[in-house]
């Protein structure tokens, strides 16, 4: 018997007394379940405060006989895209009483998707979350919509039988930012693409494009450079396209990593930016707000997306299979109307 002096662990009992609701719908809010009024829940939620109850996930786990456990399953070369959406991930779990697991794999790997779907069953996942690449490999989505286990795509290129999807228009958003850059007077504009094997990704060269032949102007073969994502191959492709005989005027990098590689090979030519040539990125990664001069950008809601992917698994009934969010340019500092350098 505990003394007088113990605390009494608070139960689910005692949240539903002061909340003035049964004990069933306490936990059918702790399990997220839908058909729930928002003011029960608020109600509900503001008794669990207030009592500063702790669910227990194992006795959850045993009585629901679900697993409180999400895998975030990823390979991709930027770090400023892993970190945001490790951040919305963790930050919707917290919200939903669930806990991440992190695998990092190689999606060249002959046999990722099983080792994927072994590790996820080893643990007894609830769900997993795929972001680019591993969100459009074939063999790894046809595995999961054979089987039972629930997955949320991020950003995918190609519709899948049963897996949620969250992710933007990249095509129009892409179409934006090089309308911007019209709109600005450039009418010579490179064009730097994201990593081949990320699907959602290459469609901001269409909108690109799109942009271009709107207004228009000839596409140029001449203009685009393969990026892969990374700040080398953003230097790289930038090198190239500042070595044209006809340089452009402005450079438009699918992500902000690589068009921080075209900021340092235009400083490391002595070009002014934005006065010799504009630079514009994709993504609003923290990285953007740091380089010299601050990126212009394309704000891509990563954590957002990696929140509701989160609140898609963790909903018995998902309002959408497929979420599309929002975007916005970020207008900052290193864009700007054509200099009279721009092409010599």
């Amino acid at each position: 018997m505990a003394s007088s002096g113990e605390k009494r662990a608070v139960t689910v009992k005692h949240v539903a007394a002061e909340a003035g609701v049964s004990i069933k719908t306490v936990s059918r809010v702790l399990n997220n379940e839908p058909n729930i009024s928002e003011k029960t829940r608020a109600k509900v939620v503001a008794a669990m405060a207030d009592l500063k109850f702790q669910p227990n996930p194992a006795a959850r786990r045993l009585a629901s006989k679900r697993s409180d456990l999400l895998m975030l399953v990823y390979d991709n070369p930027s770090d400023n895209y892993l970190i945001n959406i490790q951040h919305g991930a963790l930050d919707a779990c917290k919200q939903n009483f669930y806990s991440l697991l992190l695998h990092p794999c190689d999606y060249r790997a002959p046999d990722v998707a099983a080792d994927i779907v072994r590790s996820a069953r080893l643990h007894a996942c609830a769900g997993l979350l795929l972001t680019p690449p591993l969100s459009d490999l074939r063999v790894l989505i046809d595995l999961l919509d054979q089987g039972d286990m629930p997955y949320v795509r991020l950003a995918p290129s190609t519709p899948s039988i049963k897996g949620l999807e969250v992710g933007t228009d990249d095509r129009c958003a892409a179409r934006d930012m090089t309308r911007y850059l019209l709109g600005l007077g450039h009418r010579h504009i490179g064009f730097v693409a994201g990593h081949p094997d990320h699907g959602a990704v290459g469609e901001r060269l269409h909108g690109y494009r799109d942009a271009l032949s709107e207004s228009g102007l000839a596409f140029d073969e001449r203009l685009v450079e393969q990026g892969l994502h990374s700040f080398e191959s953003g230097l790289a492709c930038g090198q190239r396209l500042l070595d044209l005989p006809e340089r452009p005027s402005a450079i438009f990098a699918a992500t902000d990593d690589m068009a921080a590689g075209v900021l340092y090979a235009a400083h490391a030519r002595g070009l002014r930016v934005p006065g010799d040539l504009s630079v514009v990125g994709y993504d609003d990664t923290p990285l953007s707000g740091q380089t010299w001069p601050r990126l212009t950008t394309l704000r891509q809601p990563i954590r957002a997306m990696a929140y509701a992917a989160v609140e898609q698994l963790a909903a018995r009934e998902p309002q959408a299979r497929v979420r599309t969010l929002g975007y916005e340019i970020v207008v900052r500092d290193s864009a700007g109307a054509p200099g009279l350098l721009a092409h010599t």
